[in-house]
């Protein structure tokens, strides 16, 4: 017979609470060690996505919609040519309103004489195409240069203007008017 002190073998016996005779989480609150030869990537060592191309070494593109409008737009660094259709701006849109709506962006970016812009529009009218082309020299300007992001945003001009023409529904005499109604 060996002379060794009894141990209680039950957390009663010893006095003792259930929890406190449990073993303290030691592994669980410790983060686990990686495996040997394991290396974590940290945040920093992430790798960082592959920069934008800039318009130094070609045109930055940017896509406009406004009602049937449709403007696909090519910014190069320039003297500040605009064309659109492959004609001058103030010949394309004969309008003061629509070139003030075209040059817009441009102007409170302070960008006027920095691009060579060519606008290629299609579709609506007047006042959807230099819509169109007001968003997509916007979206332009965004990629060519991220830090003009907040002052575009903030005029609203990389917003998209989605109202649209309602269509005909049938029996009616457009999206909305009946015919008229003869009571004899």
């Amino acid at each position: 017979m060996t002379d060794t002190p009894e141990t209680p073998e039950t957390p009663s016996e010893a006095g003792t609470t259930p929890e406190a005779a449990s073993p303290a989480p030691t592994e669980s609150a410790a983060p686990a060690a990686p495996a040997e030869g394991a290396v974590e990537p940290t945040e920093s060592e992430a790798p960082a996505p592959p920069p934008k191309p800039r318009p130094i070494d070609g045109f930055v593109w940017g896509t406009g919609r406004r009602k049937r409008s449709v403007a696909r737009v090519r910014a190069k660094y320039g003297s500040g040519r605009i064309t659109v259709n492959g004609k001058a701006l103030e010949e394309f849109f004969p309008t003061a309103q629509a070139q003030l709506t075209v040059l817009r962006p441009l102007n409170v970016t302070d960008t006027r004489e920095k691009y060579d812009i060519h606008v290629n529009v299609d579709g609506g009218g007047i006042t959807g195409q230099s819509g169109a082309a007001s968003l997509g020299i916007a979206r332009a300007l965004r990629e060519a240069e991220p830090h003009l992001e907040p002052a575009l945003r903030e005029g609203g001009f990389l917003t998209r203007d989605s109202r649209m023409k309602e269509r005909k529904k049938y029996g009616l005499r457009g999206a909305r008017r009946a015919y008229q109604f003869s009571k004899r």
